[in-house]
Parts: structure tokens; C-alpha cells; sequence
């Protein structure tokens, strides 16, 4: 009889440290399963150790420690962000009103959670206030005429204060420029002026090599009196094609040259 008493009672036990591993393995199982996460392709996860940083993990999946360990997704794709209008002065005193689109990307996960509060909004001003520097450093013909470089200067004004954030900036392109109604005028006018300006250059140019090839003509046929007399011909056989109810009195050419002799004379 004691005997199966002492049997029950090691049977009791064991049961009971079964139940406490089964527990201990649950605890474990769903400790590990909290600990796993997964980052899309585009995303970055910054992961932090009881306040600290340790490194940046992903895409895909990875472990961290539960309750010691978290961290923060950082999207990497590349972002469009319109800028508001800019309402500034060019060098020479235009107002002017301009606006932009930047292209950028974080580059630096852990520079951009750690250095700045918000990157984007960073960016965003930043570029803003660049944008007006820029446009302040330019008359308004540099405007209109070099947007290309005024993009470059405004990209790596803008690029150089965004590094410090872990953000690339990838493009920067000038879209509208917006200037007084006079002003408009007044540039309508100048170009007006600098066409016909040109129109009378290139007539002047022109009336030149026309008296020029005239002057040589006349020193050739000087030299060669026959050919005033094939051009003649030549002119009579144009007006018969063209006016055939044309009457035309011709002269003879030495009766010219006689006439020159006599009053020579």
C-alpha cells in the first residue's frame, strides 16, 4: 500500500514539472515570435537597445530583442514635393513670383531619425528658403535665360545643407515664373525692338551685297562690250515669254558709243 501511494505521488510531480516547461516554452515561443519583423524592399528599419543606437536592419526579416530592442521603418523612395510660391526680388529689383518641384531621397536612415526631428519637412524648407536665395543672386534676363543654371545652383545650395540629414537630393527643377504685367510689357517691348533691329541689319547687309555684286557686273561687262548686248538680247527673249502685247525700241550699241565719241569731242 505504500508503495502505490509513493508511485502517485512521483506520477503527481512529474505532471506538475511538465505543465511548468510546457509553460516556460510557450512564454518562449511567443517571446521569439515578438521579436521578429519585416521591412518592404523600400523600407529601413532603425533599430535602438534600451535608448541606444545599434545599426540599421533590412529589407526582409529580421529579430530583434522584445522589450529591449525597437525600431523605427524609414521609407528610402525617392519623394516629389511641390514647393509653395516663392515671392521674392531678383538682383535688379523685378518681384518676382516662382515656384519648384524637388525630387530627394533618404540615403542615411540613421543620420535622418537622429539628426533631425523630420527630414521632410527639413527638406521642404530648406529648399524654399534656397530658392530665394538663389533667385536673389540673378537680374530677371538670368532668370529667364539660365534656368538650367539657376537648377544646378539651386541643387547643390540644396544638396549641401540636406546632407547633414542623411538626404540625397536627386533633382531640382524651376517650374513657373511669374512677373508683373509691366513688366511683361516692357520685355515684350525690348524683344519687339531687338527683332526689328536685326530685320534692318539684315536688309542693310543685304542692299551691301546686292551693290557689290551690281558693281562687279558693271566692271565686267566694262570690260566685255558684247556682253551688255547678249544681256539685252537676254531681257528681250524674258519680256516676249512673259508680255507678249509689249512693244520695245531698240537701239543699236554703236550708235551709244558714237554718241559718247561726239560729246567727248
Amino acid at each position: 500500500m505504500q508503495t502505490l501511494l509513493d508511485g502517485l505521488s512521483a506520477l503527481g510531480g512529474w505532471r506538475i514539472n511538465f505543465m511548468q516547461v510546457a509553460t516556460i516554452a510557450v512564454i518562449l515561443f511567443v517571446f521569439v515570435i515578438q521579436g521578429f519583423r519585416i521591412n518592404q524592399e523600400y523600407q529601413r528599419a532603425v533599430v535602438y537597445r534600451l535608448g541606444r543606437f545599434v545599426n540599421v536592419r533590412g529589407p526582409g526579416l529580421f529579430w530583434i530583442i522584445p522589450f529591449i530592442e525597437w525600431s523605427t521603418k524609414v521609407d528610402v523612395r525617392i519623394l516629389s514635393v511641390n514647393l509653395q510660391t516663392q515671392e521674392t526680388l531678383s538682383r535688379d529689383g523685378v518681384a518676382v513670383k516662382v515656384n519648384a518641384v524637388v525630387w530627394y531621397c533618404i540615403n542615411d536612415p540613421a543620420k535622418a531619425v537622429n539628426s533631425v526631428l523630420d527630414p521632410h519637412t527639413a527638406v521642404l524648407q530648406a529648399a524654399e528658403t534656397s530658392l530665394r536665395d538663389v533667385i536673389g543672386q540673378h537680374d530677371l534676363d538670368a532668370i529667364l535665360k539660365g534656368r538650367e543654371q539657376i537648377n544646378a545652383l539651386l541643387m547643390t545650395q540644396l544638396d549641401r545643407a540636406a546632407n547633414k540629414w542623411g538626404v540625397d537630393i536627386d533633382a531640382v527643377e524651376m517650374r513657373d515664373l511669374d512677373i508683373p504685367v509691366q513688366m511683361q510689357r516692357a520685355l515684350a517691348q525690348e524683344a519687339e525692338a531687338t527683332r526689328e533691329a536685326k530685320a534692318r541689319l539684315i536688309k542693310a547687309q543685304g542692299e551691301q551685297a546686292a551693290s557689290e555684286t551690281l558693281r562687279a557686273a558693271a566692271m565686267a561687262i566694262a570690260e566685255a562690250p558684247g556682253a551688255m548686248e547678249l544681256r539685252r538680247l537676254q531681257t528681250l527673249q524674258e519680256i516676249g515669254t512673259e508680255q507678249n502685247s509689249t512693244i520695245i525700241l531698240g537701239f543699236p550699241q554703236e550708235l551709244l558709243h558714237a554718241a559718247k565719241r561726239l560729246s567727248g569731242e
